[in-house]
């Protein structure tokens, strides 16, 4: 379920952009009143306000964003400002301009969104970039990530709960061979993982442990880095309510709070299953996961944080 609140009587779109406009002006910037504008609007809405600000003042409202706030609380209130699947190819650019921790931002964005999600960030990639994401990752990537994350950026998987369980038991089968062997990067188990639809792996990973006697995650506890990428696009494809919830607790759980990580997560997962994950967060580490981030974080980002998963009252 998604977190975000939106009031039940929402201001014409107009006023919302007028009381933006005034939070832009005068003496330092209201930044309460741009929380409790732009934290409680969905997509549709933020999208028609950006429309409708450039429309009547003749200013970009992300650019008007980006001159008035400053650190953490700016680059969250930009990424929640941005239409998701524009958010979406953002963050793959920023991921392929780093080192290989961020193909695990790359594994995200393939894996825990729908196969329509990831179409329309490849389209948005295109637009804003002049090139593919297959090609930028192509090019950013070497040997196996690179054998992994190009399919799985270019996949376009059935979105159906239809499964083939005589399918599953004979992948299944091939997953286990392979990954006894250790073969990681084997064609087999990136053509498995990279084009079968969820319903389906969700079946073959059940059939794997019934037939077998253990997670496939369990087996795949080696330290090597693509090792790691391979449980991240397993857990994002079959869990990603468990994936998110790992990602949160090494952001926050230990010394120095990983912001970026806090940031995209808060941001993509608001209007999805942000309280989904909260709720595991809390069952995890029995406290709930507004706390946490209270614990870990401060000032405005706080507040556009805990706004955003809901808990503002709280």
């Amino acid at each position: 379920m998604a977190s975000l609140t939106v009031p039940a009587e929402v201001p014409s779109v107009a006023e919302d952009c007028e009381q933006l406009r005034s939070a832009f002006k005068g003496w330092g910037t209201n930044e309460k009143l741009i929380i409790s504008i732009l934290a409680h609007r969905n997509a549709a809405q933020r999208k028609l306000i950006r429309q409708t600000y450039a429309e009547t003042f003749g200013e970009d409202l992300l650019k008007e964003l980006d001159r008035e706030l400053t650190h953490d609380f700016e680059k969250l209130v930009l990424i929640w400002t941005l239409d998701p699947s524009e958010r979406d190819a953002y963050l793959a650019k920023e991921a392929t301009k780093r080192w290989t921790k961020s193909n695990f931002v790359l594994v995200e964005i393939a894996c825990t969104r729908s196969p329509k999600e990831l179409v329309l960030a490849r389209e948005a990639y295109h637009a804003s970039n002049k090139k593919s994401l297959e090609e930028d990752v192509a090019y950013h990537t070497t040997g196996d990530h690179r054998k992994l994350l190009v399919p799985l950026v270019s996949s376009y998987r059935y979105g159906g709960d239809e499964v083939d369980l005589r399918l599953a038991k004979a992948e299944s089968k091939v997953l286990h061979e392979k990954i006894s062997d250790k073969a990681y990067s084997d064609d087999e188990v990136i053509r498995i993982l990279a084009t079968r639809s969820k319903a389906q792996l969700n079946a073959i990973l059940n059939h794997y442990k019934d037939e077998y006697g253990e997670d496939i995650l369990k087996q795949l506890e080696d330290e090597d880095e693509f090792v790691a990428l391979l449980r991240a696009t397993i857990k994002g494809l079959v869990y990603p309510e468990h994936y998110f919830v790992e990602v949160l607790r090494d952001a926050i759980n230990r010394r120095g709070t990983d912001e970026d990580h806090l940031t995209r997560v808060i941001a993509t997962r608001a209007e999805v299953d942000l309280k989904t994950i909260a709720n595991e967060y809390q069952k995890r580490d029995s406290i709930p996961l507004g706390r946490a981030i209270a614990k870990d974080t401060g000032g405005d980002y706080e507040n556009m944080l805990v706004a955003l998963l809901g808990q503002e009252e709280e």
